[in-house]
């Protein structure tokens, strides 16, 4: 396609829909490509993606990591988060809060996961429509992560609506406010949360946070705050839209959940491919620190570069017939996580959750259809999933 006809914007509707046609034309046609309506350039190929990653020194994300029209500074609206921040302070942030979110505290959640699961599935209609994103994929991710914190499983529904009011503030059609109103309320919320771990010190992940101290340092009340949230946003929307993907993809590919049906130890591996094949995160952005000449542009210092990771997941140079679900794959390098310094600190509770999901839900409900006209997509540039997904 000529360049000067390609037009892409995140926040287009149609892009929302399916964005992968486009992100074929970019890779072909404008592998470094200047988007007005994001205000930034767009890496599309899988191997500038997985370099940029690598290279926090020139990507900073201390700017913010979301791609806005000009005059919205993202670093305005929000309290000092871990995914906006770089080295040191990143560094000293990461090792504060990896203390509070170890491998051995994930795995400590298996039969706690199990038994969520198999709770929501048991409330599931035996036939009829379901709405899989109210019914399973949105309370499982909320119920895990307010146990982990500690919050009461009551609140967990006012979670999920300020989590989707976050993600879906576009700055393209004036929401920022709502989003705003969304994260003060969480701030208000997880700040007398807090004070009360601090009086009160309990068995969760929000004591653990409150106490967290390495060479003698705490997390300011701020760091917290600002942490409360990204774990809450993150860790309802990676897995809520993971779960929404996947059901889909597995209902367009009835031969591939059959086998997962018929085996369930192919389903990790099928996990990974559902995160390639149709990442829940499509992209983040950086701010570059010097010049980078990239495909014959000129990358300036100061310049945002939004990194399409669900572009980089469908790119045939690094994964052959890269459009093709394959649950026999080993997609090693995709990137649906990001890569280096700040990939996903929930990754593995991601993939965790996402493995005992599925198996459960495979063992209990072989067959099912997608009724994708009824379902409601997410208005988000860089989250990919869905409000509403009926299920047959």
């Amino acid at each position: 396609m000529d360049h000067q006809q390609l037009t892409y914007s995140p926040f287009d509707p149609t892009v929302i829909a399916d964005p992968y046609p486009v992100y074929r034309e970019l890779r072909d046609s404008a592998p470094a490509y200047w988007s007005p309506q994001a205000s930034s350039w767009v890496l599309s190929r899988h191997q500038d993606v997985w370099g940029a990653l690598a290279d926090p020194t020139t990507y900073s994300s201390a700017s913010g990591i979301f791609p806005t029209p000009p005059g919205v500074d993202m670093t305005e609206l929000f309290l000092p988060m871990l995914i906006m921040s770089d080295p040191p302070r990143h560094t000293q942030l990461r090792r504060l809060v990896s203390k509070a979110f170890t491998p051995r505290r994930i795995a400590g959640l298996e039969a706690h996961i199990e038994t969520i699961v198999d709770g929501l599935l048991d409330e599931a209609p035996e036939a009829g429509a379901w709405d899989f994103v109210s019914g399973f994929a949105g309370p499982l991710p909320a119920i895990v992560i307010a146990d982990m914190l500690g919050v009461p499983r009551e609140d967990r529904d006012r979670f999920r609506t300020w989590s989707t009011t976050l993600i879906q503030s576009n700055p393209t059609r004036g929401e920022i406010g709502a989003g705003l109103d969304a994260a003060a309320a969480l701030y208000e919320y997880f700040s007398a949360f807090l004070a009360e771990r601090r009086a009160h010190p309990q068995d969760d992940l929000m004591t653990a946070l409150v106490h967290a101290e390495v060479e003698g340092e705490h997390l300011s009340e701020d760091e917290l705050l600002g942490f409360c949230l990204l774990l809450l946003v993150a860790g309802h929307e990676t897995t809520t839209n993971l779960l929404s993907n996947s059901a889909v993809v597995l209902a367009q590919h009835p031969d591939s959940r059959r086998q997962l049906a018929d085996n369930p130890k192919l389903v990790p591996a099928a996990v990974e491919e559902l995160l390639r094949y149709d990442s829940p995160v499509q992209g983040l952005a950086r701010t570059l620190t010097r010049q980078v000449d990239l495909h014959g542009q000129a990358m300036e210092p100061g310049d945002t570069v939004l990194l399409l990771f669900g572009s980089a997941n469908r790119d045939d140079q690094a994964f052959p017939e890269a459009d093709h679900f394959d649950i026999h794959r080993d997609p090693e390098r995709q990137v649906a996580f990001g890569r280096g310094i700040h990939f996903c600190l929930g990754a593995s509770l991601a993939r965790l959750e996402a493995r005992i999901a599925l198996e459960a839900l495979l063992a209990r409900r072989r067959d099912w259809d997608v009724d994708l006209d009824s379902a409601v997509r997410l208005r988000s540039g860089p989250i990919r999933g869905y409000s509403s997904l009926p299920l047959r």
